[in-house]
């Protein structure tokens, strides 16, 4: 991969996108391309098409999806299923007819079935079915998967899919009715302590346990993807360890310094009972993360304060 090769980073603004682009950047690469939703709609095939002639990437990252927790997968299955569908279409079916050589999809670690045996191995994928509160997003992001590994299979071209466990980091979506757990905790704890450390209600049981990977890391695995042909077409990314969420949220809680009650609301779902990536296959290939848990909270924590009345809200 040339410094000067020009590299497509789709959804370049959000958390795993900008992550990447600043990873790509350190690492002098030159010839960076991205556009926000309102100059490209990725939803639009005939503007991706225009905008794929005029640009001729020769690299494309896809980092883009319709994104949230729960509570959103829940109440906008429809746009949840859908648009991630149109965007991914657009994108890897145009790379395809622009003979673009290398296209890099990232999905999610929610495309595995919700019973599959623990740590997920790449192959327990479409063995069964998948965890209800988010099966619209993972049947977009499997359809993404199995798009890029046809063309892999029948056009021999270096398209990979990446699975990320939990994602969380800098950049991250903070809003309190589509984000993620760590986030959505981060500022329930941050508000909290500044209401006079208030108590704080928590989803669930706390028992669930989930494995969390720093955005940084996740940008790094995408570079080490984009240097080196991957003998495979789809591989987990994330850390091998998982915690329950109840020790989670004890890590933000003394992170940010709130000293009040947690109050666990167990009318809530937990969602899947656990979720840990066997993350081997990177392993072998020589990538592993570097930020450990309590040091990436430190860091999102401290830019939450930072970029407090300016960070991501995704209204739905």
């Amino acid at each position: 991969m040339k410094k000067n090769t020009k590299i497509y980073i789709a959804g370049h603004r959000g958390m795993v996108g900008s992550a990447i682009w600043r990873t790509l950047e350190s690492k002098g690469y030159t010839n960076l391309i991205g556009k926000t939703s309102s100059e490209l709609d990725l939803r639009n095939q005939v503007a991706v098409q225009d905008f794929f002639e005029q640009e001729k990437p020769e690299v494309v990252i896809d980092a883009a999806a319709r994104v949230g927790g729960i509570l959103a997968n829940n109440d906008f299955p429809y746009q949840f299923l859908m648009e991630n569908m149109q965007i991914q279409n657009n994108l890897i079916d145009t790379a395809l007819k622009q003979d673009v050589e290398k296209f890099i999809f990232l999905g999610s670690s929610c495309i595995y079935p919700k019973l599959a045996p623990q740590p997920l191995k790449e192959e327990y994928l479409l063995t069964d079915s998948l965890e209800p509160t988010n099966e619209w997003y993972a049947i977009a992001k499997i359809t993404g998967v199995k798009t890029c590994q046809a063309i892999r299979n029948q056009f021999n071209k270096d398209y990979v899919s990446l699975m990320p466990t939990n994602l969380y980091g800098t950049h991250d979506n903070f809003d309190l009715k589509s984000s993620h757990v760590l986030p959505a905790m981060i500022r329930k704890f941050h508000e909290a302590k500044l209401a006079g450390n208030q108590p704080v209600t928590l989803w669930g049981s706390g028992t669930p346990m989930r494995e969390f990977l720093f955005v940084d890391d996740m940008a790094a695995s995408v570079i080490f993807a984009l240097e080196n042909k991957l003998p495979e077409h789809l591989y987990n990314v994330g850390t091998g360890e998982d915690l329950t969420i109840k020790e989670l949220a004890g890590i933000i809680q003394q992170v940010v310094g709130h000293t009040g009650e947690i109050i666990w609301d167990s009318e809530k779902p937990d969602g899947t009972p656990r979720k840990l990536m066997d993350i081997s296959k990177m392993h072998e290939l020589g990538w592993k993360h570097q930020v450990d848990l309590k040091e990436g909270i430190e860091k999102t924590y401290s830019w939450f304060v930072d970029n407090e009345g300016q960070y991501k809200e995704v209204k739905l």
